[in-house]
């Protein structure tokens, strides 16, 4: 009877923080652009991404739109992502900073979210379904899985987890990713001990995927959160077993080409500057680089309609569809300005810049409720009426990071984090400029 009392009680609880969650008043003008550009432009652009991630995360559920309409009208749209739902976490924090989203408001939506996740969402070791619903956390689209996405979920968690330290949320934050059976998704169930690359994921009637986390792409948070787990730790070995894929662009190399998101993604959490691996690479630099290289790709297709600030070749949508747009390839002129703007850690001129072009150039074309649609097409006049919540997420931490430093603080700010980077043998050198990619290791 006592165990009945607590287990109604704790609901009741739940039950009363969300009904005592008012809206709070973000409503961002509408119609006419305001002049903005710069500095201005870009806490604009946050503001507006905060207002996404608390309109469209189900308040009982505190599961986050995958994408929503921007522009052009309201959407019917219920799928969420556990990406999108790790983004809003670690977005309260920066709306709270701002004065955007009063602090016990945006703590009792972490709180709800945190307690779903934790007690209803279904999972299997731990590891959650890329897309549900988001209003009863149904697995939706017969997706997989996702480790990628756990794992920007419980990135999202943690952040939220250390800003909010010593409450509930935090215990929340650290049992969701104590529970993770780190093993299980690297080594396929059991199946293939010696693995020491992740599954990309698992589905309930054909198993694990094929594809394995095994080159350079966003796959750096992955396994820093692999290596730091305190009930699960994996191999300092894993770190090394992916390959460093090197990709030259008129005598320019980084690691990997591809759309620009895969060298971002992780940097939003983690402040690699200045530091190299136990191998002697520098991700920073890297990142630099392939941002540079995305830049140069798009200019030096001569197009009238790009110029030198319309650029960003990314995974995103596009007039036929979702796309992982690239260097080298695919390419049809559609680029995507939240992939230009993410960037800002490495280019951050480079980046304003094409915020400002873009605003001033295409305005109410590609502007609306949430800030940038996703992409446009200036070659088709194409523009997209929707935004995705992770894009808006990589973004928002990204020029947090450049103005604040608050998500690297806060991120840095849990042991885990100094565990796995020590494993990794990650170190700061101090180097005369340029600073190279890769530098052999002084043993």
């Amino acid at each position: 009877m006592k165990q009945f009392i607590r287990f109604t009680m704790r609901i009741v609880t739940a039950v009363l923080l969300v009904l005592a969650i008012p809206m709070p008043s973000m409503a961002v003008p509408q119609g006419a652009l305001p002049p903005l550009s710069g500095s201005a432009l870009m806490a604009e652009v946050q503001h507006r991404a905060v207002q996404f991630f608390w309109e469209k995360s189900d308040p009982t559920t505190g599961l986050t739109n995958d994408r929503a309409r921007n522009i052009g009208g309201e959407d019917d749209f219920t799928v969420a992502s556990v990406a999108s739902t790790g983004y809003a976490l670690a977005s309260l924090p920066v709306a709270v900073n701002h004065h955007w989203i009063k602090r016990e408001q945006a703590y009792a939506r972490a709180l709800v979210t945190l307690r779903y996740l934790h007690g209803k969402l279904p999972n299997v070791h731990g590891w959650y379904y890329h897309f549900i619903d988001k209003h009863s956390g149904a697995r939706v689209w017969n997706c997989e899985l996702s480790s990628v996405d756990t794992s920007l979920l419980l990135m999202g968690a943690l952040t939220a987890g250390e800003y909010w330290k010593g409450t509930e949320v935090q215990r929340l934050a650290q049992a969701i990713y104590d529970r993770v059976d780190w093993t299980w998704m690297r080594t396929n169930g059991g199946a293939q001990p010696k693995k020491l690359t992740f599954s990309m994921g698992w589905k309930p009637d054909t198993g694990f995927l094929n594809a394995n986390w095994d080159h350079y792409c966003e796959l750096m948070f992955i396994y820093i959160l692999a290596l730091g787990s305190h009930t699960n730790p994996q191999p300092a070995d894993c770190w090394r077993a992916w390959q460093r894929n090197i990709y030259t662009y008129k005598k320019q190399t980084t690691l990997a080409g591809g759309p620009i998101f895969m060298h971002q993604m992780a940097h939003a959490f983690f402040n690699f500057k200045g530091m190299r691996d136990k191998d002697g690479w520098d991700y920073h630099i890297s990142s630099r680089l392939a941002t540079e290289i995305n830049r140069a790709f798009c200019l030096d297709l001569n197009r009238k309609e790009y110029g030198p600030n319309i650029w960003g070749l990314n995974a995103c949508d596009g007039p036929d569809g979702y796309n992982a747009y690239g260097v080298p390839g695919p390419e049809d002129g559609t680029v995507s300005t939240t992939g230009a703007i993410a960037s800002i850690i490495f280019t951050p001129e480079l980046s304003k810049a094409a915020a400002d072009e873009t605003y001033m150039r295409f305005g109410m074309n590609i502007w609306g409720r949430y800030g940038f649609s996703d992409s446009f097409n200036p070659l088709k006049h194409w523009f997209d009426k929707d935004v995705i919540g992770i894009d808006l997420g990589m973004a928002l931490l990204a020029i947090e990071d450049v103005r604040t430093g608050l998500p690297w603080k806060l991120v840095a700010a849990n042991p885990s984090t100094n565990s796995a980077l020590a494993k990794a043998g990650f170190h700061f050198t101090s180097e005369a400029e340029p600073r190279m990619l890769h530098r052999k290791p002084i043993h």
